[in-house]
């Protein structure tokens, strides 16, 4: 059984193929944009035709939200017609899908976790982008699985960022005599290296197809989460909260995205911890 991973070389492409790697080795099959495009069908289908995988996981995104918004072709070529070039060939090579998508498809209204049967409505283009592709996969695969995700880190860098928020606080911490953050936008932090643990598990139980939410448990603002950052690593800073608005960008984006991991629970294969556990984790192993 080969499983191939698109965007292995990304923040959580990279856990995912590690910790597939100790379960199935040299069955696994790395992919970066090296290697593949997805918004080009043509690239999809040669490619994975000669890997033949049994199990595609995508992890290729086109998710800088700023640029999103100048690039709309892009983010909809990237998020929705790649999506959909996706599930074309796994119903070919009769293989199942695992497709990322984002916390971001929901406008932030509901004030209380959000279920996967709650009814998703994006501010913006990358949001609007991921959420069609999401529809074009329901629509056309045979065999998938949506992941929605949050707020993740983890020990590979953002390839966008660069850092990821950890790294960040961590830098700016030795840089700056005063670090302020927003204290109302409200999310999961979420390690990849749970991520990739929690898809490995989905591999071995096949639970039901459709949709599922993947991150910690819990939630916090930014603020809150940069003020655990600090705690736990024994750093003192002057932390402030940001005033409303001082950090704002014309991408409207959710003050409250935060996931429950519904159908994880009820397949009875949820094993994502608290968001501060999580981070004790990462905070005390040689990530960093």
């Amino acid at each position: 059984m080969k499983i191939a991973i698109i965007g292995s070389n990304g923040q959580l492409g990279s856990d995912i193929f590690e910790v597939l790697n100790e379960s199935y080795s040299d069955k696994v099959v790395g992919l970066t944009h090296n290697d593949i495009d997805v918004s080009e069908l043509d690239s999809v289908n040669s490619v994975l035709k000669e890997i033949k995988p049994k199990i595609i996981i995508n992890t290729a995104a086109f998710h800088n939200v700023p640029l999103c918004e100048k690039e709309m072709d892009k983010a909809f070529a990237v998020n929705s017609g790649g999506a959909e070039n996706l599930a074309k060939i796994s119903n070919e090579l009769k293989a199942v899908l695992f497709h990322f998508s984002t916390d971001y498809v929901f406008d932030g209204e509901k004030k209380k976790p959000y279920i996967e049967k709650d009814k998703p409505n994006p501010l913006n283009i990358y949001a609007k982008s991921k959420l069609e592709g999401e529809n074009r996969i329901k629509k056309i695969a045979e065999k998938y699985y949506i992941l929605r995700v949050a707020g993740l880190y983890g020990k590979y860098p953002s390839r966008v960022k660069g850092y990821n928020f950890v790294g960040l606080m961590l830098k700016l911490a030795k840089e700056r005599d005063e670090i302020r953050v927003v204290d109302d936008e409200r999310t999961t932090p979420t390690y990849t290296r749970e991520i990739a643990e929690q898809l490995s598990l989905m591999i071995k139980k096949e639970p039901p197809f459709g949709i599922y939410h993947a991150t910690a448990e819990g939630e916090c603002s930014w603020y809150e989460f940069a003020k655990a950052i600090f705690e736990i690593s024994g750093i003192k800073t002057n932390l402030k909260k940001a005033a409303p608005g001082e950090f704002a960008t014309e991408v409207k984006r959710p003050k409250y995205s935060v996931l429950e991991n519904f159908n994880l629970k009820k397949a009875e294969i949820n094993i994502f911890k608290h968001w501060k556990d999580e981070l004790r984790d990462y905070l005390g192993s040689s990530n960093l």
